[in-house]
């Protein structure tokens, strides 16, 4: 009876503690640490989050303390700090050689890449040594190596202070959300300024990660989810790839992170964040960000925006959640994965390996009137004319509020194009073709100049953005194809479209793709002109010009009853006629890049 009775005292007692414990940790899907293997954030309750170098001391501490973990550096910041990533796998599998005999899939996980945001970091950091140290997420890497990058922006993490993210809600003190050139990481995948970039590109092409996860922080408007989420499922991404995430991340992980007590949604973006029942509209990444690159080179890429407005504390557990069940779930079916990205691959090298001109490849894309209902968990909210700015304001309170509002998420292709058989690009574009060989794309070079019937395009209407954006000036454009011999000189590279990459050369050689190179400024000599002509040169030579050509004579008066403002402009009423002079630079607004549609002799080719 005495034993009956001391056993129900046990039972009363664990659960109290239990019960304790569960209050103090949340929505914590693992049980506490030993206190010399808390992370920092979990020492300091969630008031902190660790500096570059404590986090450096806590990665070389799990490498050092399991032969499940490997502390490498991919690359160097700016600054020349190393850019470091952790290695979790069993069976030695620490190359990307190794997992692929073993039949594993490749996570790569990346935070910090806005160092304000560190919730990935911290949440990264204690999953690896639940996995690694604990072992109360063991069976993670059985069919998985986890690929790490605790912090990518090594140099804005560095510039730490409490007044680095207005918006947020904890920590203490946190990064800049830019590079110390300013640089914003995640508007760089294609144009790849930053030595980060180059660093990440190269790793990329070195581990051909299967599944790419990118931890951040939202800003925006006040509701009851702790985690929001974004992937491509639109025809920016391949069809293979966009099932699989449907399936494996929306169709397992999210609900089961939902059963360690977070709330998720899809990432949120309000039409007026004053008037939710005007709706949300969906969100398409241009590849210049990383999860909507990642599609580009066949892979899928999840986006974790955990809200700003709620605590450290449950952004940075709900991110590990979310992360555990990633890998659990990559974990449970491998296979699935790997077959979604080879057919990917296999249907891009495809493409590229035959010319059909009825095959169009979207660039881009434009949201629809079209709408479903979506049941928002909200909290209440009012607004009022501000006295202060002028404008109505949004005041949030705290009480739920379920409502049905419109998801605005059908789109249309606005601009496609037919799949070329190559590019060819003249050599002396030496950092466009700088920027190609870091994506890892293929190139081959001409052995000798070489006339060619290519397809091009000429630009019409060039404007200039009135400020930079990212370190560049990006000019606004219109293009028309065009179709001639050029003759390429010797060293021209060609780009052969049969490859795993050539979506990443298709949107960077594309002029209309939206983070093409001509896009970000990276061909904008082709638009200035080199030479001028004196007015009372251009006097003598109109007149020549207007006696000589009666159907110019009748164009230029047309234009001159028609258009006052042309009229009333002398340099352009002589730029008229400089621009159909035999003086005119033919090349100017000119694209340089040739695209070419029918088969090549390899004889053409330097040998590889």
């Amino acid at each position: 009876m005495r034993d009956s009775a001391f056993r129900f005292l046990l039972v009363v007692v664990f659960l109290a503690y239990l019960t304790i414990v569960r209050s103090i940790m949340g929505q914590s899907p693992s049980p506490p640490s030993p206190p010399e293997w808390q992370t920092h954030a979990e020492k300091t309750n969630y008031r902190e989050t660790p500096r570059y170098d404590e986090t450096m001391a806590y990665c070389e501490k799990l490498d050092a303390a399991s032969p499940l973990i490997r502390l490498l550096s991919f690359g160097r910041s700016g600054e020349g700090r190393p850019l470091p990533l952790l290695i979790a796998s069993t069976g030695g599998t620490f190359t990307r050689e190794a997992a692929r005999k073993a039949g594993k899939a490749i996570v790569l996980v990346q935070a910090c890449i806005h160092p304000g945001e560190p919730d990935g970091k911290d949440a990264g950091l204690a999953l690896l040594r639940d996995i690694a140290i604990t072992k109360t997420r063991t069976g993670l890497l059985d069919h998985v190596v986890f690929l790490f990058i605790p912090i990518y922006n090594a140099d804005g993490h560095e510039r730490f202070g409490p007044y680095n993210r207005i918006n947020q809600n904890g920590p203490d003190e946190s990064g800049w959300r830019g590079t110390t050139t300013n640089l914003n990481l995640n508007r760089d995948y294609m144009k790849a300024d930053a030595p980060e970039t180059r660093a990440w590109l190269n790793m990329w092409t070195d581990w051909d990660p299967d599944l790419f996860v990118d931890c951040h922080v939202t800003d925006g408007a006040d509701f009851r989810y702790n985690i929001t989420y974004q992937y491509e499922h639109h025809d920016n991404a391949p069809p293979s790839v966009r099932e699989w995430m449907k399936n494996a991340i929306e169709g397992h992980a999210v609900p089961a992170s939902e059963t360690n007590g977070n709330l998720l949604s899809a990432y949120l973006v309000f039409k007026d964040n004053r008037d939710f029942t005007q709706g949300i509209i969906s969100f398409i990444s241009t590849p210049r960000f990383s999860t909507g690159y990642t599609p580009l080179r066949n892979r899928p890429g999840l986006l974790i925006e955990t809200h700003m407005l709620k605590e450290f504390r449950s952004r940075v557990l709900g991110t590990y959640a979310l992360l555990w069940h990633i890998l659990e779930e990559v974990n449970r079916d491998p296979q699935s994965l790997l077959r979604a990205v080879r057919l990917a691959d296999e249907q891009t090298i495809a493409d590229g390996s035959t010319y059909n001109a009825s095959r169009r490849y979207p660039l881009r894309f434009e949201f629809t009137d079209k709408s479903i209902p979506f049941e928002l968990k909200a909290v209440e909210y009012r607004t009022e004319l501000s006295e202060v700015s002028g404008a109505v304001r949004v005041i949030y309170g705290t009480k739920p509020v379920d409502m049905t509002v419109p998801l605005f998420d059908d789109v249309r292709s606005t601009v496609s194009v037919a799949t070329p058989l190559y590019y060819i690009i003249p050599p002396q574009w030496h950092d466009v073709i700088g920027v190609l060989r870091a994506h890892g794309i293929r190139l081959r070079r001409l052995a000798g100049a070489t006339t060619l019937d290519v397809e091009s395009y000429r630009f019409s209407e060039v404007k200039w953005a009135t400020a930079s954006f990212e370190g560049h000036v990006m000019p606004t454009f219109k293009s028309e194809l065009t179709n001639e011999k050029r003759t390429y000189p010797a060293g021209s590279v060609v780009v052969p479209m049969a490859q795993a990459a050539g979506n990443v050369a298709l949107y960077l050689l594309e002029p209309a793709a939206p983070d093409s190179f001509v896009a970000w400024g990276f061909f904008n000599p082709i638009f200035e002109e080199k030479e001028y002509a004196e007015d009372y040169v251009m006097e003598r030579l109109a007149r020549e010009m207007l006696a000589n050509d009666e159907n110019l004579r009748r164009e230029f008066e047309q234009r001159v009853a028609n258009d006052p403002k042309f009229a009333g402009s002398a340099s352009e009423r002589l730029r008229f006629f400089y621009m159909r002079s035999p003086f005119w630079d033919k090349q100017i607004n000119l694209y340089p890049v040739g695209r070419i549609t029918s088969r090549l002799d390899e004889k053409l080719f330097t040998r590889d």
